[in-house]
């Protein structure tokens, strides 16, 4: 992880350098990153998980290139959105599915927006935000340093988010977010607290985070699976149909029935456009073997 005035300089020359300049930097350190290392290994992986085949190594290299420019590029833009105006934030923007959300917030009932490390999920909010002028509170991942956290933490109150530190506190601040109605955007792909629920998910099991569906069967919120992508020069936000999240049975049983749907609901997303998936950390037993690695407890049997 680079350090706190890596990041920094990296916001400010995002800001300040002419744009054709900072997106050719981009591209050159994308290609540098992509062609050797464990991360890089990782990315060819999972590429092949979604793609459903084997690439040439022609195509591997391609493929690794692209998903490291899109996430480059995703960092280049969130540094450059404290700067701009909802109405430039609101121009290209197109999405499908969104009168789920407005009839969730009219209703008081409130939505989570379940959402794999895909595209750019900041514009989004930002839109929801400045745009939409609605209330939206974001469950992130700790950084260490914790210096790295609150950069980023400030980052994204810029743009009108309410950040919460996933963690012992997050389940009860999350249930009041819910409970006034509002929007709770939960990143969800991976199970990084190793306390998640097995599920397949492209074909292998591994676990996901039993959050999203705990939280939509304690309060009937709305479960929507979510993605913004960028798409033709703009970016695309897709909210698929909600995830029925009701009680059949034994809590356990639902959370589980739950996590598996919206896991199915991430592979469509992700099959969209695979290059725009930053997954870069191993995620499945078999991405700890590819490393050479022990995979950590909660996942030793799984695979």
């Amino acid at each position: 992880m680079a350090s706190v005035s890596a990041y920094r300089a990296g916001s400010f020359l995002a800001r300040h350098l002419p744009s054709r300049l900072s997106t050719a930097g981009v591209r050159a350190a994308a290609a540098v990153l992509s062609v050797s290392g464990d991360k890089s290994r990782l990315v060819a992986h999972n590429l092949e998980r979604v793609l459903g085949h084997t690439m040439s190594p022609t195509e591997r290299r391609r493929r690794v290139a692209e998903v490291y420019e899109w996430y480059a590029q995703y960092y280049l833009e969130s540094f450059r959105l404290p700067g701009l105006s909802p109405t430039v934030v609101d121009h290209g923007f197109s999405y499908s599915g969104f009168e789920q959300v407005e009839a969730a917030v009219v209703s008081k009932r409130g939505a989570i927006f379940a959402l794999p490390h895909l595209g750019s999920w900041e514009w989004g909010a930002f839109w929801i935000s400045g745009v939409m002028g609605l209330p939206i509170t974001a469950v992130v991942e700790p950084l260490r340093p914790p210096e790295l956290f609150e950069w980023f933490l400030g980052l994204r109150e810029s743009l009108g988010m309410n950040i919460v530190s996933a963690g012992p506190d997050a389940g009860k601040e999350s249930i009041a977010v819910l409970r006034r109605g509002e929007i709770l955007c939960l990143p969800c792909d991976r199970d990084i607290f190793g306390n998640g629920v097995v599920v397949e998910f492209f074909g292998e099991r591994t676990t996901l985070p039993a959050g999203p569906a705990m939280l939509a069967l304690r309060t009937g919120c709305m479960l929507l699976p979510t993605a913004v992508y960028w798409r033709d020069g703009g970016r695309f936000a897709e909210v698929r149909p909600a995830i029925e999240a009701e009680r059949h049975g034994r809590l356990r049983d639902d959370i589980v029935r739950v996590t598996q749907d919206l896991a199915h609901e991430f592979e469509v997303l992700i099959r969209r456009a695979p290059e725009q998936w930053h997954m870069m950390s191993p995620n499945w037993p078999s991405d700890y073997r590819l490393l050479g690695t022990e995979p950590p407890a909660h996942l030793r049997g799984v695979g």
